[in-house]
């Protein structure tokens, strides 16, 4: 027989009725003890239940052990298990959903599953804890057309599990029974049951093993089972595989809005950002619509306020007749132990990932966690539990937003997460960001070469950002936002930008002091970012308390203060002021030859500022040599196509097109846009401008034929598709 937990086997199989029937565990008993299913007893049936071997005989049951007085039994109860057949009303399913919503596509996959005769029918529904396995399950052996008889439900989640559902089997076709045997002999009767009849289904709901239930699957191979698990990696001999994943968005909104809205209409304003926040996650869906049916005075805004107040509390509790261990947050506790058990970094890897956006986790971002054998040992592990979702073709992982809320919130009664858990794993969130950062000297931050990774970092940046207290910020967090600050207001991407540079500079400040050099420089990066967003009347006050602070505590001729004139020169013509934008341009540009020399990158940008100061005073005459030497320089210097080069070359064609010189104008422009394109992109904001400056200066000199075949008309649309063409009508 199986051998299942709690009883020991004493013996070997041993006599023919053993042998003929296959039991493992059927054991030799004294000569004048009869079998508890001798079926040529007369009369009443009895048992004699004593200390001793048991032998098996005519498909009965033996069983070992030490146990009270005789039992009688009808002569009914005596029949082997094969002559046994099930009555009607033996179905025991759980729980019938009354708010089934969707699943049709992994419904018809259930149904689908060919059978082949001799073999088992495996069928396995996989997913996240919460995910809805357990109502798929229920819902399709209710309602859909299987044609199983009986339905059995067992929680798998153990062996005794496996045990006890086997045992109840064994009641309910046989009551009487359980009077006269052990738990271990009711289960083997029931698995004898299943192996010697067809047209059942069994339902092995949250099997955590499966070597739990590999030997009833083994020796009942004509009938069907319905397997779920949070195991994803263990079913390879499964006849259909579903991986369950959340709901879209209309099925989990109509179940939030059903459920809370039963009893009568509900003010259900925020439902779909409160569906949107859980992550569309059955379980989440439905624990905060019993709330909000038992608080008829809480709306789904309401509820959101609280989740963000009082994550917590909300994670762990839903109404009042909802189980404690049907919440969230001891659905993943379950999975959680199991996971530490098995190995304890896979647990702190879940926690670090838990900072980042959902989506398009870098394993870079896993690196320092552990080692790497480690590592992916952790990385394997989580995929098994469906808690996180690899995608080997762009080496990233996925996670659930609910489960990383729920890993980022500490509770000091959760084993789990504590605060010192959830501390360390902030911490290594943003060392691993720091780790993976490109070098942030500005050359590198203009190379074309380092922004695809940047673009793969920045959704994570602004997720740790997000997720994180302010007060918690260190020099490595400072570290991170200014740079990737620059990295964003360099790519136009002003708002982010200088999100991160406020947020760097409060912490600067707070860390280093409102004196320390750095501060100053990040004082600088906000300042610019807002003249970069055309907001010259706050970075005007900024720029001016950062320059007199530099002097005094660097120096008036600090390299530094140089770029801060030169800034606060630009910002001074941007307010229409180029008197005294002229004279610090001037005085900046003779600084920077006098300490840095002719062909300095922060000179050559000088002589461009000082440049566009004249031409914005309207002297084109100053202007246009100083570009055409800055333009030269930077070639020699710098390259051909280096972006301070690009922008050079457009900024004289456009000076050149003041100037009505459109012969010189429009080479220039040419040269530009194909060099943007060639080496920034399409998509970089600098090429749309280019284009439609091109655009209008074919339009202006009546040459479409030159704009490659289409017109200036098509340069324009694709330079600003919102922007009116002039003549279209």
């Amino acid at each position: 027989m199986v051998r299942w937990p709690g009883k020991r086997d004493s013996g070997k199989a041993s006599g023919p009725a053993a042998a003929g029937h296959g039991h493992s565990g059927a054991q030799s008993a004294p000569r004048d003890v009869p079998s508890a299913a001798a079926p040529g007893a007369r009369g009443t049936g009895h048992v004699v239940i004593q200390s001793g071997n048991a032998t098996a005989t005519h498909g009965g049951i033996a069983v070992t052990g030490i146990f009270s007085p005789t039992v009688h039994l009808p002569p009914e109860a005596m029949r082997p298990p094969a002559e046994v057949d099930a009555p009607t009303g033996l179905d025991n399913l759980p729980h019938r959903p009354g708010h089934f919503i969707g699943r049709s596509r992994d419904l018809d996959r259930l149904n689908a599953a060919p059978n082949t005769a001799g073999t088992a029918l495996v069928q396995v529904v996989h997913g996240l804890g919460g995910v809805g396995k357990s109502t798929l399950a229920a819902h399709w052996a209710a309602t859909c057309p299987h044609g199983c008889v009986p339905v059995r439900w067992i929680t798998a989640d153990s062996p005794a599990g496996v045990q006890q559902g086997l045992a109840s089997l064994t009641t309910a076709l046989q009551p009487v029974l359980a009077e006269a045997l052990p738990a271990e002999a009711l289960a083997e009767w029931g698995l004898q049951w299943l192996a010697s009849h067809t047209g059942w289904l069994l339902i092995l709901d949250n099997v955590n093993d499966p070597a739990d239930i590999a030997p009833l699957i083994a020796r009942a191979p004509a009938g069907r089972f319905l397997i779920t698990s949070r195991l994803a990696t263990a079913w390879s001999d499964a006849t259909t595989l579903v991986r369950l994943d959340v709901m879209d968005e209309a099925e989990s909104l109509a179940l939030l809005t059903r459920m809370t809205a039963a009893a009568g209409p509900r003010d259900l304003e925020g439902s779909a950002d409160l569906c949107a926040e859980l992550g569309h996650l059955p379980l989440a869906i439905d624990q905060a619509a019993a709330y909000l049916a038992q608080n008829p005075l809480t709306t789904p805004r309401g509820y959101l306020r609280l989740l963000a107040q009082h994550p917590a509390a909300m994670y762990g509790h839903g109404g009042a007749t909802t189980p404690a261990q049907r919440t969230i947050a001891r659905i993943w506790d379950i999975t959680l132990d199991q996971i530490a058990t098995r190995q304890p970094a896979a647990a702190d890897l879940l926690r670090t990932m838990a900072w980042y956006a959902p989506e398009s986790i870098p394993t870079a971002l896993a690196d320092g966690t552990t080692d790497p054998p480690a590592l992916n040992q952790a990385i394997g592990l989580l995929t098994a539990y469906n808690m996180i979702t690899p995608d080997p073709e762009t080496g990233t992982v996925a996670i659930h937003r609910l489960v990383q809320a729920l890993a980022r919130t500490p509770d000091p009664d959760d084993p789990h997460r504590t605060p010192n858990h959830i501390d360390h794993a902030r911490q290594q969130a943003t060392d691993n960001l720091y780790n993976a950062l490109p070098n942030a000297l500005p050359q590198t931050l203009d190379d074309p070469a380092t922004w695809p990774t940047w673009r793969t970092l920045l959704p994570h940046i602004d997720a740790l950002a997000d997720h994180t207290n302010a007060a918690t910020d260190t020099d490595v967090t400072v570290y991170i936002l200014n740079t990737a600050g620059q990295f964003l207001t360099n790519q136009g991407l002003l708002t982010r930008g200088i999100k991160h540079f406020q947020r760097a500079l409060t912490a600067c400040e707070r860390i280093l002091g409102e004196d320390h050099p750095d501060t100053l420089g990040l004082r600088n990066n906000v300042a610019c970012a807002y003249l970069k967003a055309g907001d010259p009347a706050r970075a005007i006050p900024l720029l001016e308390q950062t320059l007199a602070d530099r002097s005094r505590v660097l120096g008036e001729d600090h390299p530094d203060n140089q770029g801060l004139r030169s800034n606060l020169a630009l910002a001074y013509k941007e307010t229409g002021d180029p008197a005294r934008a002229i004279l610090l341009l001037e005085q900046t540009l003779a600084d920077r030859l006098r300490v840095l020399g002719e062909d300095h990158p922060d000179t050559l940008r000088s002589r461009s500022n000082l440049a566009l100061g004249y031409w914005r005073a309207g002297d084109l005459a100053r202007a246009i040599p100083l570009l055409e030497q800055t333009l030269a320089d930077r070639s020699r210097v710098l390259g051909e196509d280096h972006p301070d080069t690009l922008g050079s070359r457009h900024g004289l064609a456009r000076a050149y097109w003041e100037a009505e010189d459109p012969g010189r104008a429009i080479p220039l422009l040419e040269q530009t846009l194909a060099g943007l394109s060639r080496v920034l992109g399409e998509d970089h904001p600098d090429a749309p401008r280019s284009r439609y400056s091109l655009a209008l200066a074919y339009q202006a000199t009546g040459d479409p034929a030159r704009a490659g075949g289409s017109g200036p008309r098509d340069l324009l649309v694709r330079a600003d598709p919102g922007r009116p063409v002039a003549g279209a009508g």
